[in-house]
């Protein structure tokens, strides 16, 4: 694929970098393309510029400098939209940004040369629904959590996948999560890596008050449905990605389901998962 035009966007808070933004500005601009920045990036180069997801409906590429949370931030922005995005991971971990600043230009030499590939990632549609209303609505790249934001109170929640009862879980909450975000959350609190060529969801209880309600991984076709029996004198929430949520009362319902909206993240041809499974997490070490 040939790209034409270029978004930046910058974690926030990050003045040290307005070198690296107007250099990329420059380099890009220098082989034609045509280059348009996020408030943000522009603000650390001294200018103003686009929100994310109007920048996301302009260009052909989205480049995301910052870390996981950034590029999972940009995907939200740029929502159903099929824009690639190219994460440079400015991080400690980066398990998604995979890219280094260091690598930068080489790799972008690489992706004008077509030779990145464009790999979707499977999302997930939640859904907060209200006497069969739905009153929010997000995209999660990562996962969809509900829990108790009273320390040390559990919740009790019920769970269908599809018209089948899962359980009734007594837990500290529960996890909705996608084969890229079963590096996160969900491998924390015990569930299983699951390769991000997979489509599949995760289900997987934080802290369960009984050993026999383990992570289960279910087909991308079950439609989840999850309600709030007993918050147990807190306050149930569910948050996406680590970033956007709501409030959950007793009368709301939390339906997740795949996404027919695809991430499409650019990935270096050849790239072996294992090896980044090893190198970020020290997967099978002793």
């Amino acid at each position: 694929m040939a790209f034409r035009s270029v978004g930046i966007c910058l974690k926030p808070g990050q003045p040290q970098l307005a070198e690296v933004v107007r250099g990329l500005e420059k380099w890009l601009a220098e082989r034609g393309l045509e280059v348009l920045l996020a408030r943000e990036a522009a603000a650390a180069a001294g200018g103003s510029g686009l929100e994310r997801h109007v920048l996301a409906g302009r260009v052909e590429l989205v480049l995301a400098l910052g870390g996981d949370g950034t590029l999972l931030a940009v995907a939200r922005a740029v929502g159903s939209q099929p824009v690639p995005i190219l994460g440079v991971n400015l991080g400690t971990l980066g398990f998604l940004a995979e890219i280094s600043l260091d690598e930068l230009y080489p790799t972008l030499e690489q992706v004008l040369a077509g030779r990145f590939l464009c790999e979707p990632r499977m999302r997930l549609s939640v859904s907060v629904q209200r006497d069969g209303r739905e009153v929010s609505g997000f995209l999660a790249l990562n996962d969809a959590v509900i829990s108790n934001t009273v320390l040390s109170r559990m919740l009790d929640l019920e769970a269908h996948a599809d018209a089948a009862l899962v359980a009734t879980y007594h837990a500290d909450g529960l996890i909705a999560a996608t084969p890229t975000g079963s590096s996160g959350y969900s491998l924390s609190a015990g569930g299983p890596l699951v390769l991000p060529g997979l489509e599949a969801i995760l289900l997987t209880p934080i802290c369960p008050h009984a050993l026999t309600q383990r992570p289960l991984v279910l087909p991308e076709t079950c439609e989840i449905r999850v309600r709030v029996l007993d918050s147990r004198g807190g306050q149930a929430h569910l948050t996406v990605d680590g970033q956007v949520g709501c409030p959950l009362d007793s009368d709301a319902r939390v339906v997740v389901r795949r996404s027919p909206h695809p991430a499409q993240l650019l990935v270096p041809p050849g790239r072996n998962r294992f090896d980044v499974m090893r190198k970020k997490l020290r997967w099978g070490e002793r």
